[in-house]
């Protein structure tokens, strides 16, 4: 196991998760999934909560068992570690520059969102579960950061199973866990106001986010590559954040969006 790759793993993931809070699934689980909504419908936010973040830990198992699977198949490949650091590095800094837009496209990817129809048809544990487990598992909704994919290839490249199977669990359970920030969201006053920050804070996030990619690609190349190489690498990184095109606003969601973009 590289120990490395595995810590810059770690770091993705973190970030992949808490960015992709923002998409509009994440936007909108904190709108429907609060106790003003669920008492709206005669369920307890505790519990539904629960059954959320169940599934999320659950959709990052599964995140995990796909990543482990091609750790395997990597380890096979006695793929030396300079190797794989090198890859993780490239990967990492082609992230960031995906996610700044400077190469003409860039996220969100995929564009599906759950289905609001299960809100008003199922009972909590369906749609929290269901959901948990659609946002856990990282690539069946709205990919809102390159970091996502990013963690797949950096825990394929670990070369351990164990680790990377670690790593989708981590990123699934982050991601549920942020359900419980409507926990103190009791009036709708309250709910509205948490929004209005919550959207005031995505394009921070949105560039943090690019930060922590960057800065893990060069990390890599100061480890693996000669001194005037990683000088280049560092100042690309440093154009590449001060040319980030800013990313579309948007709207505060007042409902569940439909499961289809």
């Amino acid at each position: 196991m590289n120990v490395v790759v595995v810590t810059f793993g770690a770091v993705i993931a973190l970030a992949a998760a808490t960015r992709s809070t923002w998409s509009p699934c994440g936007q909108s689980m904190l709108s429907q999934i609060t106790p003003v909504a669920e008492a709206g419908r005669g369920q307890r936010f505790s519990r539904t909560a629960t059954w959320f973040v169940t599934g999320a830990f659950l959709g990052g198992a599964t995140l995990g068992a796909v990543i482990a699977g091609a750790a395997a198949l990597v380890g096979r490949a006695h793929l030396g570690d300079h190797t794989a650091l090198a890859l993780v590095a490239a990967s990492a800094l082609a992230a960031g520059a995906i996610d700044a837009h400077v190469l003409g496209f860039g996220p969100p990817f995929l564009r599906r969102q759950v289905n609001e129809d299960w809100l008003a048809k199922y009972r909590p544990w369906v749609y929290g579960g269901g959901f948990g487990w659609q946002i856990g598992a990282g690539l069946t909704t709205y990919v809102m950061t390159a970091a996502v994919p990013l963690v797949v290839v950096v825990g394929a490249l670990s070369g351990s199973p164990a680790a990377a199977f670690w790593l989708g669990l981590g990123f699934g359970l982050t991601r549920g866990l942020a359900v419980l920030l409507g926990a103190p969201l009791r009036t709708h006053a309250a709910l509205l106001a948490f929004h209005r920050r919550f959207a005031a804070t995505a394009e921070p996030v949105r560039q943090a986010v690019i930060a922590v990619q960057l800065a893990v690609g060069v990390a890599g190349v100061w480890i693996v590559a000669p001194a005037p190489v990683a000088v280049v690498a560092s100042g690309g990184a440093v154009a590449l954040i001060l040319r980030a095109r800013p990313a579309r606003r948007t709207q505060v969601p007042t409902s569940m969006p439909s499961r289809v973009a």
